[in-house]
């Protein structure tokens, strides 16, 4: 009599199995490999931007100690408010960029003249003290401004002005995400001295707001270049 066999034909050994596992792997190993590229990172993009033909009128309202040239596609508005303060004298104004959402402020104070100072009390808070505009204390509150952007900037490179028409001052260019990448002012030493500086309503982002900061820049320049104190 035959002894019957009791090892079930369908059944795979563990041996078997083992080897089944081991090219399943090495398939899905290689197919994998085949299937990688090198990585390559996109650049982030911004939206394209049209700009406006460059082309200027004359800014010479009347009673205003200065005069200048400005963008035709730039909205000119007194300044009643500056960063919830009343300019000192109605010679403050905004030249809007609604376009670009931006503006540049110019902020203009007589040498000599009084002014409204926040003064530091031993408790920490702030007083309103009566003050004289000296000229040093003007080019040093407008360095101290600039330099504000510290925390934030990669760099800050300022460059002496001289124009044509007299007019004196520096320009500062403040790199990194800086709220005004653009600042100047101009003085006549003696009676004169104004501000400006260019801000975004938005988060400052040095990669989408370069290309419209070198933009107005130029425009900057042209203001600069331009502008005329007038004889009282």
């Amino acid at each position: 009599m035959k002894k019957k066999n009791s090892k079930d034909p369908h059944k795979k050994s563990p041996m078997r199995l083992k080897k089944i596992a081991f090219y399943f792997l090495l398939f899905t190993a290689c197919f994998l490999l085949s299937c990688n590229s090198t990585y390559v990172s996109k650049k982030r993009g911004y939206f394209k931007i049209d700009f406006p033909a460059r082309q200027y009128v004359k800014f010479n309202r009347p009673g205003f100690p200065y005069s200048f040239e400005y963008p035709a596609y730039a909205a000119i508005t007194q300044d009643s408010t500056y960063f919830d303060e009343t300019p000192e004298n109605p010679y403050w104004i905004n030249i809007n960029f609604p376009q670009f959402n931006g503006e540049i402020f110019l902020s203009y104070k007589v040498i000599g003249g009084k002014t409204i100072y926040k003064v530091k009390t031993a408790t920490g808070s702030y007083r309103d003290s009566l003050g004289t505009n000296v000229y040093d204390k003007l080019v040093n509150d407008a360095f101290s401004l600039t330099n504000k952007n510290n925390v934030v900037s990669s760099s800050i490179k300022d460059s002496l002005i001289e124009t044509e028409n007299g007019v004196s001052g520096i320009f500062f260019k403040v790199g990194g995400n800086a709220a005004t990448a653009k600042q100047f002012f101009l003085t006549d030493t003696t009676k004169n001295f104004i501000r400006g500086a260019l801000y975004f309503d938005v988060t400052p982002n040095v990669d989408s707001l370069r290309i419209v900061q070198d933009f107005l820049q130029t425009d900057m320049e042209h203001l600069i270049n331009t502008f005329q104190w007038k004889s009282n």
